[in-house]
């Protein structure tokens, strides 16, 4: 994957995403409307407060990078904008319904535990439970033209461990024990071995929900006979 997006760029995009998503009636947005979006106070980490001058030239800075599409609608003078990040005929970058409510919401928010990213992706898709999350997580982290997704190293102290969007470049969070800004990596065998068991622990989970979902039909067979 190449591509880098500044603070201003992802959070656009993200808007865009959100939107065409959630309001559909009113999607493309124009400059206010999204300005607007950007702004949110809900559902956005860091809050912003860009004025449309700033959100107007990262516009510009998108549609060089051919990720946005500046249109008006028939018969309205007010230009409106609409994303060419994925999932359209000018990009060969598709997401599945699931894969783009999980980038939509790490551009929003930053980075997120699988519980939190299927608590906050409600409006943009559905997961059936948390195990659906970690699934989609691992393709996103997996597929041939990403990866696009970073699994972060463990916070001590935290029972989950949170992912990461790699649109911006390297995943840099401020760590306790070390400066503001320091690279979240593994710091030795013990946290690699950790990493591995909780892997493994996610996949028997996962493969248990098969089994019983298996099961299930099963009996629904027998008792329908």
């Amino acid at each position: 994957m190449d591509m880098t997006l500044t603070l201003h760029e992802a959070r656009a995009i993200a808007c865009l995403i959100e939107k065409e998503i959630t309001t559909p009636d009113q999607y493309p947005l124009s400059l206010n409307a999204l300005t607007n979006a950007c702004n949110q106070k809900s559902n956005r980490e860091p809050v912003l407060a860009l004025d449309e001058a700033t959100v107007q030239q990262t516009l510009d800075e998108l549609i060089k990078k051919r990720l946005v599409l500046d249109k008006s609608g028939f018969g309205s003078r007010v230009l409106k904008y609409q994303h060419r990040f994925c999932n359209s005929e000018f990009g060969n970058l598709k997401f599945s319904q699931q894969e783009l409510g999980i980038i939509c919401v790490l551009l929003l928010r930053g980075p997120q535990t699988p519980g939190e990213l299927r608590t906050r992706t409600n409006r943009l898709c559905k997961f059936s439970d948390v195990y659906e999350v970690e699934s989609a997580l691992v393709q996103l982290m997996e597929r041939d033209d990403g990866p696009f997704v970073v699994r972060l190293a463990h916070e001590a102290g935290k029972r989950e461990v949170r992912y990461a969007h790699l649109f911006s470049g390297e995943v840099q969070i401020a760590d306790s024990s070390q400066h503001t800004g320091a690279l979240l990596q593994p710091s030795g065998p013990d946290n690699e071995r950790f990493d591995q068991l909780e892997q493994l622990v996610s996949e028997l989970r996962q493969e248990v929900k098969r089994l019983e979902d298996r099961l299930g039909q099963l009996e629904s067979r027998a008792a329908a006979g």
